[in-house]
């Protein structure tokens, strides 16, 4: 196993990824994500072998964390992730501060922390123990999404016109995941420079509108419409993989309605699911029948639907027609 030196370190998503300890502080999935990834990715380089251990804050209870850190016999370097730090219940609070004070060796534990003032003794804890932190608030401001797609290029190693970037936001909207599929779409797809042309070709006009025409059939439980509107997207020349965006983002909005806090005032629920207002009023018509598993089902099977496009399969349309199918059912189940 290769050897590595570790220094723990505090930094704003810099630093080493394999300090003892890394918090990923905020409520934008996609950078928390990532954030483990990079963790995950660092460890696995040093050591092909890394073991990988992600528990979501209900699956620690006390003495788990002993367990999963405790010294292994062939000296295996692992990675442990703990998933809603901030709902971790009072004794596996005390377990992971107790961790954080003395952490192991070849070992990095990653928290990923929503921030707020829940759950605050614990990240006052890791920080004070020096932990690696990255910033992962959500993005919400249109200047700070524009800064996110030129970002998104500059790691592709394409170049972006301003024009292009801003079209691409104002065409894909606010949620970050759709964003960075869509510059990773066009960084493969096109060759030289990215322009407004070419995001207006790939993501305006008709693509836009019959591919979340096809998703908003689909999450409604209209089997028979969504199908009909997948087809004549197809045969009009939309690409499939803007159809798998489209009903990956209109499942997603599904889940992150329903998982939002009750009572909350439209205004603020717009702010706090990253939506326009009248997008919000769209997705809670939408919302009706659907359930948590549901949205898992779905979400696997747009998953599923994508990887076939982008090569899995030799017949992307049936893919598409079983992913529209599987999402109108999960909608509507018997």
């Amino acid at each position: 196993m290769a050897a590595t030196t570790r220094t723990s370190r505090t930094s704003k998503g810099g630093g080493d990824p394999l300090a003892p300890v890394t918090l990923a502080v905020g409520q934008e999935d996609l950078l928390v994500d990532r954030a483990v990834q990079e963790v995950v990715a660092a460890a696995r380089a040093a050591d092909p072998d890394t073991d990988v251990r992600e528990l979501t804050h209900d699956a620690l209870p006390p003495g788990t964390l002993a367990e999963l850190t405790s010294p292994s016999l062939f000296a295996e370097r692992k990675v442990v992730v703990v998933r809603g730090a901030q709902d971790l219940a009072a004794d596996a609070v005390k377990d992971v501060k107790a961790y954080v004070a003395a952490p192991a060796d070849e070992i990095t534990l990653v928290l990923a922390h929503a921030g707020g003032a829940k759950g605050k003794g614990l990240l006052d804890a890791a920080r004070k123990g020096g932990a690696r932190e990255v910033d992962c608030a959500r993005i919400t401001r249109p200047a700070d999404r524009l800064a996110f797609v030129k970002a998104e290029f500059r790691a592709a190693g394409r170049s972006a016109t301003p024009s292009a970037c801003q079209a691409l936001v104002d065409a894909v909207g606010s949620d970050l995941r759709e964003m960075a599929s869509a510059c990773a779409q066009l960084a493969a797809d096109v060759e030289g420079t990215i322009d407004d042309a070419v995001v207006a070709r790939y993501y305006t006009g008709r693509a836009e509108t019959s591919g979340f025409e096809v998703a908003d059939r689909a999450v409604e439980g209209r089997t028979a419409e969504a199908l009909e509107a997948l087809r004549w997207a197809l045969a009009t020349g939309v690409a499939p993989v803007l159809l798998t965006s489209a009903l990956a983002q209109g499942v997603r909005s599904i889940g992150r309605l329903a998982s939002a806090p009750r009572g909350m005032r439209p205004a603020d629920l717009a702010r706090e699911l990253g939506m326009p207002p009248w997008k919000v009023d769209r997705v809670r018509r939408q919302l009706r029948g659907w359930t948590a598993d549901g949205v898992a089902t779905a979400l696997r099977a747009v998953a599923q639907a994508d990887a076939d496009v982008k090569g899995g399969s030799d017949d992307p349309a049936y893919a598409l027609e079983k992913a529209v199918v599987a999402v109108s059912t999960a909608a509507r189940p018997a």
